[in-house]
């Protein structure tokens, strides 16, 4: 397994960049396709699955390192999975109640979620000034959705199942981090994302969803949501997650909508309004400070990294 103290092959704060450029692709393809909202995430995650096989077979020692898994790292992969398949369904049920400015919004509340857990489950401190950078940006993805932001009737519900969205992907995140310093990134996102697979695959049998009968355009947008925004954009954040805590991935993923309004312009011809102008300059801003100011991640405290090691989870 990698050992905590490795360096990074990559700058990590460049990764992260490149990862948010890719992520900021997915509400695109989504757009794009005509299919339910889960039936688009189910396969984006099962592409994802079967795009990262074939590096198996080449990547030996990730198939011995995950046949010696103990009960309780597969345990924290398969909740780690439940908590991105949930988020995927809060979040685009959500859309089916409330607009997608609204969801967006609520959904980049994660930052928040992210310093009460970073505090609680990791014992992380957050200089004044980058947590004035956070709460700075958190304010500009709130000037991009206020126009159309509804609170009220159904779109409360809607409200309420984006805000769970928020959490939950929290969730997934705080796993990362702390599985990461005992796992190597390429078996951790192949565990994680086959649960996550299974679990949408059941929640779709359940409720009735055909897995099948889509037109061609369809699967390739499924095929575009694996590559990129899943594979070039959520592995490498799992892949960081080693050296950035959850905190720094929530808040550069804040940038994710000014890439996703740029693509729109382009690919679809969204025009982009002054508050969305205003709100990204904003975003831009508060990511800055964050990362200017905030101390550099260690993925775990120090009593944490002195009392638990692989050992103990194998």
């Amino acid at each position: 397994m990698e050992p905590s103290s490795e360096k990074p092959v990559f700058p990590p704060y460049l990764a992260l960049f490149l990862g948010v450029v890719a992520v900021s692709t997915s509400a695109i393809f989504v757009k794009l396709s005509h299919a339910p909202a889960p039936i688009i995430a189910t396969y984006r995650l099962v592409f994802s699955v079967l795009l990262t096989l074939p590096f198996l077979l080449w990547n030996r020692g990730a198939m011995a390192e995950i046949g010696k898994l103990s009960r309780n790292v597969w345990l924290l992969c398969i909740l780690s999975g439940a908590f991105l398949a949930s988020h995927f369904l809060l979040w685009f049920e959500s859309l089916n109640y409330t607009s997608v400015a609204s969801s967006t919004v609520l959904v980049t509340l994660q930052p928040l979620f992210a310093f009460i857990g970073g505090y609680f489950f990791f014992g992380e401190r957050v200089r004044l000034l980058a947590l004035s950078g956070g709460l700075l940006a958190i304010v500009g993805s709130f000037v991009i959705g206020w126009g159309d932001f509804r609170v009220g009737g159904m779109a409360l519900w809607g409200d309420f199942l984006a805000l769970l969205g928020a959490v939950t992907v929290t969730g997934y995140w705080l796993v990362g981090q702390y599985v990461r310093q005992h796992m190597s990134s390429f078996a951790y996102t192949l565990v994680v994302y086959s649960a996550t697979s299974v679990i949408l695959v059941a929640y779709d049998l359940v409720l009735g969803y055909p897995l099948a009968g889509y037109p061609a355009a369809d699967w390739g947008w499924f095929f575009c949501l694996a590559l990129f925004p899943t594979l070039l954009g959520h592995s490498i954040f799992n892949w960081i997650i080693k050296w950035l805590n959850t905190t720094t991935i929530s808040m550069g993923i804040l940038g994710e909508p000014i890439g996703t309004a740029i693509l729109a312009y382009f690919i679809l011809g969204e025009v982009v309004t002054p508050p969305q102008w205003i709100g990204g300059l904003i975003i831009i801003a508060g990511i800055y400070l964050f990362i200017r100011y905030n101390q550099p991640a260690k993925g775990v405290s120090s009593v944490e990294q002195s009392t638990t090691t692989p050992e103990k989870l194998a």
